[in-house]
């Protein structure tokens, strides 16, 4: 970050406290920083808050004729080498993918030619409303990086997705943005996510309830650290991180080629819910008037295990593994007869496969850690950072 120039435009919410440390991670990491506070911001933090934090002048008021006098939105725009928009309430969000311009805050986001990166806060139901879902798409078809919001409970006492995401994420993506080098800059990931399909009939097919949620959390931590990462997704209907490379499988099969073909990698983290079995599928639909089918059943191939004794092995491979009982125990039994380096282990008793939270152990072999449970963008953050120090 050294020498480089941002434009934080802090939006209205409670969530407008989190500028001040990313303000701090900024320039900690020698960047500087220009603050334009709107005045819903202002009815939380104050202009001079962010200027003793920032040590530079506070901008509120598009009319201020000091500045205008010299077309002062029109440098502020373009002076930065980033403009972010932290938190990025539905309001602002609306204004940005509209174009419109009613003050400092909207009319420098009209006037930059510079990369914005918006950070989204707000209630659950106003981040699923279809407008706001309408102007983000709009948004990232127009360059702008919209990060995806934290799942959790909220200050109005609702839980989801709306969250603004901690200050080091952030930073994180400001770095990747500007290209800055992240503590996993330099290193490939592997990443296998969601569920694999294997073929029954040509309408059939053996499944299971993984929703790739956590799996693309953490692809999207482990980009957002730097790393270079390769997504293995199973069939699921999830948008892509940014800054990742994604390939599609449906089979098992399909899916250890994949894994296979991205190496070499310096670490594979398999999230993904692989089938176990597999039947040779039928070439036509089987008929329910024939009778139950026989089924051939053949185990899948074993990526986890064939990934530890590869001659390409990563030199980090961290398992997953979902359990009903036993949870700890369970996992810890699959590390060493798999051969991962670490296993993470999650209880789907309840609502986790689909769900937006999980609660999960870190086996690594000479340690166990219980966490507690929290939202899956939140595990994926912890486990990218604990990737990103095993590999430093």
């Amino acid at each position: 970050m050294n020498g480089r120039k941002v434009l934080l435009i802090v939006g209205g919410g409670i969530a407008a406290y989190k500028a001040c440390e990313l303000v701090r991670l900024i320039r900690k990491a020698g960047g500087s920083v220009r603050c334009v506070l709107t005045a819903g911001g202002a009815q939380f933090i104050t202009p001079m808050t962010l200027a003793a934090l920032s040590e530079q002048q506070v901008f509120t008021n598009l009319f201020d004729l000091k500045d205008e006098a010299e077309m002062g939105h029109i440098q502020l725009s373009r002076e930065a080498d980033l403009v972010v928009v932290a938190p990025a309430t539905a309001d602002l969000l609306a204004k940005m993918a509209a174009g419109i311009a009613d003050d400092l805050a909207t009319t420098l986001l009209l006037a930059t030619d510079k990369q914005v990166l918006a950070a989204p806060a707000m209630n659950v139901r106003m981040w699923q409303h279809a407008a706001t879902q309408r102007n983000v798409a709009q948004l990232r078809n127009d360059g702008v990086t919209v990060l995806e919001p934290d799942e959790g409970e909220m200050a109005c006492g609702e839980y989801g997705p709306g969250r603004l995401p901690e200050p080091e994420a952030i930073f994180a993506a400001i770095q990747a943005a500007l290209g800055g080098p992240g503590p996993l800059s330099g290193r490939h990931v592997i990443v296998t996510a969601g569920p694999t399909h294997e073929p029954i009939d040509p309408v059939r097919v053996i499944a299971n309830r993984s929703s790739g949620k956590q799996g693309f959390a953490i692809a999207g931590a482990l980009a957002a650290l730097g790393a270079r990462v390769t997504l293995v997704a199973g069939p699921v209907n999830l948008e892509t991180p940014a800054g990742v490379a994604r390939r599609d499988v449906e089979t098992a099969e399909e899916m250890e080629q994949a894994v296979l073909a991205a190496l070499p990698a310096d670490a594979a983290v398999l999230v993904a819910a692989v089938a176990d079995w597999r039947v040779e599928p039928a070439g036509e639909k089987l008929k329910k008037e024939a009778g139950p089918p026989v089924l051939d059943w053949r185990r899948t191939p074993d990526i986890l295990a064939g990934l530890a004794t590869h001659d390409l092995r990563p030199h980090l491979i961290v398992g997953f593994a979902a359990e009903t009982e036993n949870v700890a125990a369970e996992a810890a039994a699959k590390r060493a007869r798999k051969g991962a380096d670490w296993i993470v282990a999650n209880d789907v008793s309840g609502d986790v496969m689909g769900g937006d939270a999980n609660a999960v152990h870190l086996i690594t072999g000479t340690d166990a850690e219980s966490w507690d449970r929290m939202s899956k963008t939140d595990v994926a953050r912890r486990l990218a950072q604990r990737i990103a120090h095993a590999l430093s």
